[in-house]
């Protein structure tokens, strides 16, 4: 097949009547799509090397086959899928199937608590939001309660009974790297390893222990009426004073449908009990919404339960995990993250998003934080001749920076194609030094960007997926992995979207055939995702 046509003759698909399962034919498809179409491009088909893996296609029956845990998928989509399943997959299936951790879960394992009534809360998926709350709320409506369990358990209780193991690490700076007249904050973060015993590949993530806002602490306090002295039980099962809990171990800034149940029940007033249950319900168009603990109470005066049970109520303070934008050859010893900070105001007050206004504002100078290392499936393909596709727009660049620095320190020059896309070329081009030295030195093939705001029409890395098709296809029937990274929602679907659209025009599919080709891309580790 010569460079940028169309095979001669038609990849040989498994038809939609032979006796396969779906997720069987996926693979099938996806192994002969890979064969016939790399048959003359020398791509390599061999498991230790980064390239196509040959194995025993999966079952459907498979109880590790979960065929709805992608978060490009619709959340009908989902639930079809699920459809007949045992009631933990289909709550697993209306969660967010990000495995963010955000819940103190994975999803599988939030679905199997609430499965199981060892937790009482809906709203714990937080890319799910309120439709996810919902739908758990309506899947579990009329399951019984389990003997035996507090229908509002302690957040330290449901837990996931594995604890990542914790060292003290120091953050050295937070540089700004958007420009002067970007619409956003973005920082390149470093955090020193040097007494710590923390080690990491390109790909992982880091976990970082993060305090809350002390205004914000001592701002809830005040309208509590407290001094800050009461002693209250935490999550791990110690007591210690308000001010304590709600510094570092209680989540204040997300408050739990528990948190608004206790509320409604406390409150005095008819009309404040109400509006919290709608809260509660996540009904379209309660408010406060997108509340914090403050918010609550200063919209809901006669609301006050006893500040145990108000600590009970409340969810664990979670560490936050970030992808880790540095190679441990070319900065020993580090970890570099690219972070945007949250700042948001809303209902007059100024919401500094709990980590990243930490470690932009407060973190340099406040010594040092616990953190872990979250290994990742995110990584470089073991034969540096495999070819490298990476789309990461604004702050999901940095794995990319990360396997693209390990790849300088290595001096490898396998073929690596970056989409990166943010709003200005001017001010957003992160790392544009760094980008334009690695495409000087080789270590970066090619680089297409995306920069939306910069002429009428917006442009996005999914358009640019588009115009480079031909070329694209024939990397990936070379053999090419296919690696994305940034926004769930809305990013990375349009990037699944365009990527089938390319498998239709190049490769000649039809929707059913293309869709089954990027199932099987995905289940032979050529198309992996650090989505959030």
């Amino acid at each position: 097949m010569n460079a940028g046509s169309h095979p001669s003759a038609p990849i040989p698909l498994i038809p939609e009547n032979a006796p396969f399962s779906p997720l069987q034919r996926a693979w099938l498809n996806g192994f002969l799509t890979g064969l016939y179409g790399g048959a003359n491009s020398g791509a390599k088909f061999d498991a230790g090397g980064g390239g196509m893996s040959v194995g025993a296609p999966l079952a459907a029956e498979d109880p590790g086959d979960f065929p709805w845990h992608d978060p490009t998928m619709d959340l009908n989509e989902r639930m079809s899928l699920a459809e007949g399943r045992p009631l933990q997959h289909r709550l697993m299936a209306a969660m967010g199937q990000l495995d963010c951790g955000q819940c103190g879960y994975q999803c599988h394992s939030y679905a199997a608590a609430l499965a199981e009534g060892r937790e009482a809360s809906t709203a714990l998926c937080v890319p799910g939001a309120k439709p996810t709350a919902r739908l758990l709320k309506q899947l579990l409506a009329g399951v019984p309660a389990v003997v035996g369990k507090s229908p509002v358990p302690c957040a330290a209780t449901s837990a996931t009974p594995t604890k990542p193991a914790l060292c003290a690490v120091r953050v050295l700076s937070a540089e700004k790297l958007s420009k002067a007249g970007s619409t956003k904050d973005v920082r390149h973060v470093v955090i020193d390893l040097v007494d710590s015993r923390l080690t990491y590949e390109p790909g992982d993530s880091i976990g970082l222990v993060i305090p809350n806002d002390p205004a914000l602490v001592e701002a809830t306090l005040a309208v509590l009426g407290a001094t800050g002295g009461e002693r209250v039980r935490c999550p791990d099962g110690i007591t210690r004073s308000i001010r304590a809990a709600f510094a570092a171990m209680l989540d204040i800034a997300r408050p739990l449908d528990r948190t608004t149940d206790l509320l409604a029940m406390s409150a005095r007033h008819p009309r404040h009990a109400e509006a919290l249950r709608k809260l509660s319900e996540g009904a379209d168009r309660a408010e406060p919404a997108d509340a914090d603990l403050l918010d609550l109470l200063e919209a809901f005066p006669s609301a006050r339960p006893s500040l145990a049970d108000l600590a009970a109520s409340l969810p664990a303070l979670r560490p936050r995990l970030y992808s880790i934008a540095s190679s441990p050859l070319a900065s020993p010893r580090q970890v570099h993250l690219c972070m945007a900070v949250v700042r948001d105001n809303r209902r007059g007050r100024v919401r500094n998003g709990v980590a990243s206004g930490f470690l932009a504002d407060r973190a340099v100078a406040a010594g040092p934080i616990e953190a872990y290392i979250q290994t990742s499936h995110f990584r470089l393909p073991k034969d540096p001749a495999v070819p490298v596709i990476m789309v990461g727009p604004g702050t999901g660049i940095a794995p990319f920076r990360a396997f693209l620095a390990h790849r300088a320190t290595n001096t490898l020059r396998g073929r690596t194609w970056l989409f990166f896309g943010d709003r200005n070329h001017a001010t957003d081009f992160l790392y544009q030094a760094e980008l334009n030295a690695w495409r000087k030195d080789g270590t970066l093939s090619r680089l297409d960007a995306a920069f939306s705001r910069d002429q009428g029409r917006k442009i996005y890395v999914q358009d640019r997926i588009a115009e480079n098709a031909t070329d694209l296809w024939r990397w990936l029937q070379d053999g090419a992995h296919f690696y994305v990274c940034g926004d769930a929602t809305r990013m990375a679907k349009d990037v699944d979207t365009a990527l089938r659209r390319v498998a239709m025009t190049e490769g000649r599919l039809n929707e059913v055939q293309a869709r089954d080709w990027i199932v099987a891309l995905a289940r032979q580790g050529r198309y992996l995702r650090d989505v959030y």
